[in-house]
């Protein structure tokens, strides 16, 4: 009711609208319908083709079974095809899984199955997998090759109906996002269209896009529907430069040739950019957002001096992507160079859509905003999942108490930002002192031929367990064990220095974060538990 008694429902059509992140498309070949909203290779694409496309693809669907509220999974690079069905898929009323490209046959009919998909969308560059998953997985899903001489895609594109079907209610789903199962079986994200079509407007924000802004997808697009990015960039009406494969010498031509203003990438893919041969500083500035692991001081001031701006986000699958960031205040542009990388380091506070941060202790209270006291960061807001796909059980187990519980542990400093320290399981126990591997990764990849680096611990007969690095060098470039262990010790206390220092290359999921499980899997062989 109104303040003076009136049904609002009888006024729903004027001032409720479902919000939905498709809208974003039809505004944008509104006003920039003649302007390039994609560059795939050779391939060029305006606003107004954009939404002729998606709507088709819409209509394809629909033909072969898709509609509403089934699952529609796609599986193809940084491309055409996977920005189309952030669009297409759900104008068509189904649900999109976005498939991680890196998975293998097996992994991709676990999730086939899960899902329950009716329809798999896949580039040709992936055929062969793609088919293999479907003779494994139970389901049996409408196939849609993309590419090749025979383009399926594209066929069933040019002969489709173009559809828009409209979101009837914000709160259902728009996808589902599998996490990367680094412990048991992936678990599917459920993402609403309301959180994508609030976290995508946070990002045009933070981000700064607009509609000369030139957009390189380094970040794959399946993880987080790339941080909700395919909808951010066209809600600010910039171009979509697609990049489907992740090579450095291939990110700085681009940058050189198309205006690129934007990209987004875990820290290891921007220590790969920092200290490739084609590196230089750029004449404009470009603005990237970086999360996955606290980047170093180190790679932040390497990054400054190539004209590159940092931005430090932090987040989930299970947050859309980005909940936080470290919001930089202008004040903070006279401090030394180093304080600034250090302060940037930061995961920082809520984006402009989410509700505060916490960090809680054993108990569920807030720990002392002294920058010291360790807890576990917890959010709650419009960019948090609706719950695990199918799986209830896990979805109570994450939010105890109506908060995301995120498993990582940080401070709170006095100042209101979160600082992530490690995963609760990364913490080591050494003597009785507590150590963040964070802090000891940081201070080895200060050392000036250190590429990057991964701590953990491993058993030790005297101190129960001690930090052990896993580290790989620049190329050219020479360490010894004792050299980088007296470097440590230079910057760090003593005891938090590893014990032991491994030298080659790291595993590494397909988004760039460093797998230490695989380290301590190999580190704790044939004990029973991993903790001394």
């Amino acid at each position: 009711m109104t303040p003076d008694g009136e049904d609002v429902r009888a006024a729903d059509g004027v001032w409720f609208e479902p919000l939905a992140p498709g809208s974003f498309l039809n505004r944008s070949a509104s006003v920039f319908g003649d302007r390039v909203a994609v560059i795939d290779g050779e391939r060029r694409f305006t606003y107004g083709q954009l939404l002729d496309r998606s709507r088709r693809l819409a209509g394809a669907l629909i033909e072969v079974g898709a509609g509403r509220g089934e699952r529609v999974a796609v599986l193809a690079p940084n491309s055409h095809v996977l920005l189309e069905a952030h669009f297409g898929v759900p104008l068509s009323g189904s649900v999109l899984v976005a498939l991680n490209t890196r998975l293998t046959a097996e992994e991709f009919a676990y999730i086939l199955d899960h899902s329950e998909a009716r329809v798999l969308v896949f580039d040709v560059e992936f055929a062969e997998t793609a088919r293999r998953a479907c003779d494994i997985a139970t389901t049996r899903p409408r196939l849609i090759e993309a590419g090749g001489e025979d383009d399926a895609y594209e066929s069933a594109l040019s002969s489709a109906q173009p559809t828009e079907v409209p979101v009837p209610d914000e709160r259902a789903p728009l996808s589902i996002n599998y996490t990367s199962g680094t412990t048991g079986k992936p678990k599917g994200v459920l993402y609403h269209h309301r959180g994508a079509y609030l976290q995508a407007l946070a990002m045009a924000f933070h981000a700064r896009l607009e509609a000369a802004s030139v957009f390189l997808w380094t970040l794959p697009m399946f993880h987080c529907n790339g941080w909700c990015f395919p909808w951010a960039v066209t809600a600010a009406g910039g171009t979509h430069l697609c990049l489907r494969r992740l090579e450095p010498a291939a990110i700085w031509r681009l940058i050189s040739t198309q205006g690129v203003t934007h990209f987004n990438a875990a820290p290891t893919v921007l220590t790969m950019l920092a200290y490739d041969a084609n590196a230089h500083p750029v004449s404009h500035r470009i603005r990237v957002c970086t999360g996955g692991a606290p980047p170093s001081p180190t790679l932040l001031e390497r990054m400054d001096a190539l004209n590159i701006d940092i931005t430090h986000l932090y987040g989930l699958t299970e947050t859309f992507g980005p909940a936080a960031m470290c919001e930089w205040r202008p004040e903070w542009d006279e401090l030394p160079l180093a304080d600034r990388a250090r302060i940037k380091s930061r995961q920082g506070v809520a984006n402009v859509i989410s509700a505060p941060l916490r960090v809680l202790d054993s108990d569920g209270a807030d720990v002392p905003p002294d920058g010291a006291t360790l807890g576990e960061i917890a959010l709650r807001g419009n960019n948090v999942m609706a719950g695990y796909y199918r799986d209830a059980e896990a979805t109570e187990r994450a939010t105890p108490k109506g908060w995301f519980r995120t498993g990582d542990i940080g401070v709170m400093h006095p100042d209101g930002y979160v600082e992530l320290k490690d995963r609760a399981k990364d913490i080591i126990i050494s003597g009785g002192e507590n150590i963040s591997t964070v802090e000891v990764e940081q201070a080895l990849c200060s050392h000036p031929a250190v590429l990057e680096a991964a701590v953990i611990a491993i058993p030790d007969d005297r101190w129960g367990e001690v930090p052990a690095a896993y580290v790989t060098l620049k190329d050219d470039a020479s360490a010894s064990e004792a050299d980088i262990i007296e470097h440590v010790r230079g910057r760090i206390a003593h005891f938090k220095a590893p014990k032991r220092v491994e030298f080659g290359p790291l595993p590494k999921t397909s988004t760039g974060k460093i797998q230490k499980f695989v380290l301590r899997e190999a580190a704790w062989a044939g004990r029973d538990k991993r903790i001394v």
